[in-house]
């Protein structure tokens, strides 16, 4: 699952919009153990462009 939200985010990166709907999804879907390492994969891929949205979502959360 891990592989295939990251695809996700890929593809909608282009629009903030859907890059947040995306990233809300796809927290709901994996597992604890797979969210710290998404995280990190989502602040090395979009923290230039989506830092604000990344923090609304990650800043707080456990992990």
């Amino acid at each position: 699952m891990l592989e295939y939200v990251k695809t996700i985010l890929m593809k909608v990166s282009f629009d903030r919009r859907l890059f947040e709907k995306e990233l809300r999804k796809a927290l709901n879907l994996l597992i604890p153990d797979e969210i710290q390492v998404f995280k990190e994969w989502c602040y090395s891929k979009f923290s230039g462009k989506y830092e604000p949205v990344l923090n609304k979502y990650f800043i707080g959360l456990a992990g």
